[in-house]
């Protein structure tokens, strides 16, 4: 059973109840890398560390032993469009999980002695990423895919304009960006539907002024400007890798395209988890070319991305690109047969229903839903949706997105 609410100041409730003694907790923020001020590339994502280094009455200590003294774990990560906080603790509980969350986005205090610190923590980090070459991959491509959108920044952000941030910019960042109309608390677990609106109820009168006013919505569209497909591009760049990276992609279908499903089930069936993926086979299983390929979609809220992305022997390099263009125009050109995009459909549900026998990947899941679309899909609706798609359906969309002229490339050699 899954319970919805609207607080008067703007912020969302949702509750699935299940059968567990562990509640899951989210608090989800619309505001994300896209949402940075210019020149202020990596706050949101330095933002999401500082709301562990202290609020207006507890300390970085206070704030780890906080749930873990009751067995309980606190984290959060930071997307292009969201900053999700997120926990795990007893049932009974879940009110501490829930204010300690609400406390931590609404009085961190984000000192500059704790910032310098962290400041040096995520250089680290990024400077670990570049020498990851299969991670740092995507951000190139975004950045060029993207061009000037908001959406092409690093989230990490770059060592130089970190070193530019102080107190007083994630101080505004936050003002602008953690309101209540952006927020989201999502619970799973075995609590009831009164207890939940109480818990998140008295945390809103702690954190939310009385009286708080929420402002209009503002489409990430408005923020960012339209985002036309732009110029394909081919690149090459040199890294000295005893292996080539590559990707392959486009921008693609928002989070509200009536095709968003249509593109998760082809991308599933091109390069999805399973070993049985077209790509993983002809690659992989059958002609040993490489050890990892996958399709990865990731819609936004008003654009997304299509990539294919695969490492292999420098050697190897021509035969992949081969073989994978030959696919794409298989699927541009072929309808899927019945029986084949059956096996499809009966794959993605199976999947999706595994992936959210999970109370944290549940909370997480619907906190999101809650704060893109306003609602949760029923699980129903999803496998209604999934089984309408026609082979038609998903031969317009491949020929859509992986017409020659919109596909771009970029290979580390």
């Amino acid at each position: 059973m899954i319970f919805t609410k609207t607080f008067d100041c703007g912020l969302k409730m949702v509750l699935k109840r299940t059968p567990s003694p562990v509640s899951y907790s989210a608090l989800t923020i619309k505001s994300g890398t896209r949402n940075e001020p210019k020149g202020k590339s990596g706050i949101a994502h330095m933002t999401e560390h500082m709301l562990f280094k202290g609020t207006a009455r507890r300390t970085p200590q206070e704030i780890s032993d906080r749930l873990e003294l009751l067995g309980g774990e606190l984290n959060a990560y930071t997307t292009k469009e969201e900053t999700v906080i997120y926990s795990a603790v007893l049932k009974e509980d879940t009110s501490k999980a829930v204010d300690l969350m609400m406390e931590m986005a609404f009085t961190s205090s984000f000192l500059e002695n704790e910032l310098d610190k962290e400041r040096q923590v995520i250089i680290d980090e990024i400077n670990m990423y570049k020498d990851s070459p299969s991670d740092c991959i995507f951000d190139d491509f975004e950045k060029m895919l993207y061009g000037e959108h908001p959406l092409a920044r690093p989230i990490l952000g770059s060592a130089a304009s970190l070193r530019k941030i102080r107190s007083a910019d994630l101080k505004a960042y936050t003002r602008t960006n953690f309101r209540p109309e952006t927020m989201c608390i999502s619970i799973t677990g075995n609590i009831t539907q009164q207890r939940a609106e109480k818990i998140v109820a008295e945390s809103i009168r702690r954190y939310v002024p009385d009286g708080y006013e929420p402002s209009p919505a503002v489409s990430p569209a408005l923020e960012g400007g339209s985002l036309s497909a732009g110029t394909a591009f081919i690149s090459e760049i040199s890294k000295k890798n005893h292996q080539t990276n590559c990707i392959i992609g486009a921008s693609a279908y928002s989070y509200y395209d009536e095709d968003r499903l249509t593109l998760i089930l082809l991308s599933n069936m091109l390069g999805g988890p399973a070993t049985n993926s077209i790509l993983n086979q002809l690659l992989r299983e059958k002609n040993a070319l490489v050890y990892t390929v996958e399709s990865i979609y990731v819609p936004f809220a008003d654009t997304g991305s299509m990539l294919i992305y695969f490492g292999c022997e420098k050697q190897n390099t021509e035969k992949c690109l081969e073989l994978i263009y030959g696919e794409l125009e298989k699927l541009r050109s072929t309808p899927v047969p019945d029986k084949k995009l059956a096996a499809a459909k009966k794959q993605l549900l199976g999947q999706l229903a595994i992936s959210s026998d999970n109370g944290e990947a549940q909370a997480l899941a619907i906190g999101k839903s809650m704060t893109v679309f306003g609602r949760i899909m029923p699980d129903e609706e999803v496998r209604s949706k999934i089984n309408a798609i026609s082979a038609d359906r998903l031969q317009n969309a491949a020929r859509t997105l992986f017409s020659p002229e919109r596909l771009s490339r970029l290979i580390y050699k």
